[in-house]
């Protein structure tokens, strides 16, 4: 057994100084271990998209192409599914929930969990650690700010911050450019 552990930390050594060298990252022993697009190719994800191992995801999660999900999320696809669109970015520690067992444990069990699936359209950034509940739908091209509750859905192209998340600007995308007005 300790030769196991002295071989282990010889690999995590090696591990750690290549990825240092090669892409300046150090990274938990697990992402240092397993490829994060074999995980989203294990989970059926489309062309590209990339989940860290670090997720945990249950029930139904459907990822589209070129999707990159961080490390540290949690997708829980249980009551109704969870999709994510074409080029999403979900940051590091997300949470996104498909039911809530809120009312259940108010009534001492007499109340059905609640349930709902959520969508998340192409092309949207989720800031770290936002949490998503059951049933929202986040349009196209949204931004979601760091730390925010999503509670209710969001419009296609909004920015939206906040507990709850609300919306607080729009992406404007013109053929080369892309600008985010603030609302006053």
């Amino acid at each position: 057994m300790l030769k196991l552990h002295e071989n282990l930390i010889k690999l995590h050594n090696q591990l750690r100084n290549s990825k240092k060298k090669e892409w300046d990252r150090v990274l938990p022993f697990e992402e240092l271990l397993f490829d994060r697009w074999e995980k989203a190719e294990f989970l059926k994800a489309k062309k590209n998209a990339s989940v860290y191992h670090s997720s945990t995801i249950f029930g139904k999660v459907e990822i589209e192409k070129n999707a990159w999900i961080g490390p540290y999320t949690i997708l829980d696809g249980s009551g109704g599914g969870i999709k994510i669109g074409k080029f999403c970015s979900i940051s590091s520690g997300v949470q996104i929930y498909t039911h809530d067992t809120v009312k259940w444990s108010l009534t001492g069990g007499k109340a059905e969990f609640e349930k709902g699936g959520v969508i998340i359209g192409d092309n949207c950034y989720v800031g770290p650690n936002v949490i998503i509940s059951k049933g929202v739908k986040i349009g196209k091209g949204c931004i979601i700010g760091a730390n925010s509750f999503v509670n209710r859905n969001i419009p296609q192209y909004s920015i939206a911050y906040g507990i709850p998340a609300k919306k607080i600007g729009n992406v404007k995308i013109t053929k080369d450019k892309i600008r985010l007005e603030y609302l006053k």
